[in-house]
């Protein structure tokens, strides 16, 4: 199948099997239970909690930790607390930055929407925004956040702010035009309207092509979650001297003892 921005709009009212008078309740049930609710999905991520005490797990950490507490033993005060404060000012910065990353996904569902405008069966209605469907008829205005992946089927003086999704700092004019080419840049996609985009100017409808995960803004937060955490080079040489400073230590432990 061609990509939605390639298709007339004949095309994408028979590939999503709608039309301009919109869904019947029934094949929105149907639909609801084929695709699942508009949202995006949060998987695998870890609580505040976990991410903290995973800031006290490398092995560096631990031999610092283990400094500290002999330091205190053997009455040195003062390198105890300066070794703890090392340890505590690390494990906060680590918490700081790897907490922002594992909420990423929570700033992008900031962009849904709780409600939206749709034409069903021939009538406009407001519905919450999660029950939208591929193949609704969306009806949008200045001053409305796009709710799914859309292609434009009306557009007077339509303008879209699209930054949040392409960087893009200046307000897209959107159109019912065939756009041509396959694999072209978001940006340049003129005939479709993206999931926590913005009205910016005019009026228009769309048909919605995407919700939840398979829109544009689904993917980018699939691939979010997806991200594998990998140790920089450093870290991987810090891990392996941590193991050698720690078998050196309990080695002259054993000596002294």
């Amino acid at each position: 199948m061609a990509a939605w921005h390639a298709m007339d709009r004949a095309q994408v009212y028979d590939a999503l099997r709608t039309s301009p008078e919109g869904l019947s309740p029934e094949e929105i049930a149907q639909r609801l239970e084929q695709y699942g609710r508009n949202e995006l999905e949060e998987r695998g991520l870890r609580s505040p909690l976990a991410v903290l005490l995973a800031q006290f797990t490398e092995i560096m950490v631990l031999v610092l930790i283990v400094a500290a507490i002999v330091s205190f033993l053997i009455g040195e005060t003062t390198d105890a607390i300066i070794i703890m404060v090392i340890v505590i000012l690390n494990a906060i910065l680590g918490f700081v930055q790897e907490y922002r990353a594992e909420r990423a996904i929570a700033a992008l569902r900031e962009l849904a929407v709780p409600t939206v405008r749709v034409r069903r069966s021939g009538q406009v209605r407001e519905i919450e925004a999660t029950q939208l469907v591929p193949g609704d008829i969306i009806v949008l205005e200045a001053g409305n956040r796009v709710p799914a992946d859309a292609w434009v089927s009306d557009a007077v003086n339509l303008r879209v702010e699209e930054a949040a999704l392409t960087g893009e700092s200046v307000a897209v004019d959107k159109t019912s035009a065939t756009i041509e080419g396959e694999d072209i840049p978001l940006g340049d996609r003129r005939n479709m309207l993206f999931m926590g985009t913005a009205v910016a100017y005019g009026r228009g409808m769309g048909i919605v092509t995407g919700t939840g995960m398979r829109t544009e803004l689904g993917k980018i937060a699939d691939l979010l979650q997806e991200v594998a955490e990998e140790k920089t080079p450093l870290q991987r040489r810090m891990a392996e001297l941590g193991k050698w400073l720690a078998l050196g230590a309990l080695a002259i432990v054993a000596l002294v003892f």
